[in-house]
């Protein structure tokens, strides 16, 4: 139980945070992702990457029995291994992003139960501190063809640029559905993207760029949220999220945790000549309920507060009455330039408030 117990606490000390439990079940999802060997391996390896011949040195074990057994822990859904600069390279990753994402081929009933009833409490702090684990990225053709778009707002830039792609299905459906809540959006729909080549592990499969683009078309289409890390640089992932079974949209909408995913800089406007009520909009498409008519009847009005920005309430519109306006200086997100960045900002915000609470600042 104790290499457990000291696991959790180097999760816990990642940015992202694994909070503990009086029920434990933090415990017990370690437990059943982790044999006691391997929970003791990863107590051993660092959460910046390296090589299996540095750990296998600083460690004192042939390199060959360290890169075996770093590749089945890759296989297990334990550890990332990635490559930088054509070197393949090992490292610990947080609980989410990470870890649980990584369970899609042993995701059953039981790791399914564990997760939903540590997710409460996880996502608190998860979700409580800045910056955003995540950010929402606009649906870019319903925004104001007058307005600019930045790199980062623009997903189709990061896909063009990427060399390698990898599609995998969506642990948070597929979690829902072992649980009786089966999603009716498509599973195949989490996409991996770098510059360098990479491997297709966790179940994926490597795909082209034309097939990368056209998944995130057909998620439009279904009315999904593309989501990504909250960085500007180095971007290596979007989730297509459906407020349904999705953690990032669950988070918000149902546990209130403000810094899981934070909103794009954009929102809604609705153009009250051309609106004439149908309700597509609020009724079929809005992730968060953002979409209100007032008693008087069309045309329909924004919450602003609530929208988060996403454009997917633009795609079906039949008047082609909604379109997306850039938020007030103000109120606009400038997410940090890379996840190192990210990394450093988040622990000074879970660790400084603590520091100065035990030394009376």
């Amino acid at each position: 139980m104790d290499v457990y117990r000291r696991l959790a606490r180097k999760l816990n000390r990642l940015p992202h945070g694994f909070p503990t439990t009086q029920s434990g079940v933090e415990i017990k999802i370690l437990q059943k992702i982790f044999s006691p060997a391997d929970a003791a391996f990863a107590l051993r390896l660092r959460a910046w990457p390296q090589t299996p011949e540095a750990i296998a040195k600083r460690l004192k074990l042939p390199v060959d029995q360290t890169r075996k057994a770093l590749d089945e822990m890759v296989m297990k859904g334990q550890i990332v291994r990635m490559l930088q600069k054509g070197k393949r390279k090992y490292a610990v990753v947080p609980f989410v992003v990470g870890i649980y994402e990584f369970q899609l081929n042993r995701m059953d009933k039981e790791l399914a139960d564990l997760v939903e009833e540590y997710f409460p409490t996880l996502i608190k702090t998860v979700g409580g501190n800045k910056p955003a684990v995540a950010r929402v990225i606009p649906v870019n053709k319903s925004i104001d063809p007058r307005l600019e778009i930045l790199p980062y707002e623009n997903l189709r830039t990061a896909i063009e640029q990427a060399n390698c792609f990898i599609i995998n299905h969506c642990i948070c459906r597929k979690e829902r559905a072992l649980q009786g809540h089966p999603c009716s959006h498509p599973t195949e729909t989490c996409l991996a993207f770098s510059t360098e080549p990479q491997e297709a592990t966790y179940g994926g499969r490597i795909i082209s760029k034309e097939e990368a683009l056209r998944v995130l078309d057909e998620a439009e289409r279904e009315g999904l949220v593309h989501a990504t890390y909250n960085v500007r640089d180095q971007q290596m992932f979007v989730c297509n999220c459906c407020s349904c079974c999705c953690g990032f949209l669950r988070s918000v909408k149902e546990f209130h945790a403000p810094y899981v995913l934070t909103r794009s800089n954009f929102v809604a406007s609705i153009d009250e000549v051309r609106c004439d009520g149908c309700g597509i909009c609020a009724e079929q498409r809005c992730p968060m309920d953002a979409l209100e008519l007032p008693p008087g009847g069309a045309p329909y009005w924004v919450r602003e507060e609530r929208c988060i920005g996403c454009g997917v309430c633009t795609v079906t519109c039949p008047n082609e009455a909604i379109h997306l306006v850039r938020r007030p200086q103000a109120d606009q997100n400038t997410p940090p330039k890379n996840i190192l960045t990210w990394a450093f900002s988040r622990l000074a915000a879970r660790v400084l408030p603590r520091f100065g609470a035990i030394s009376g600042t």
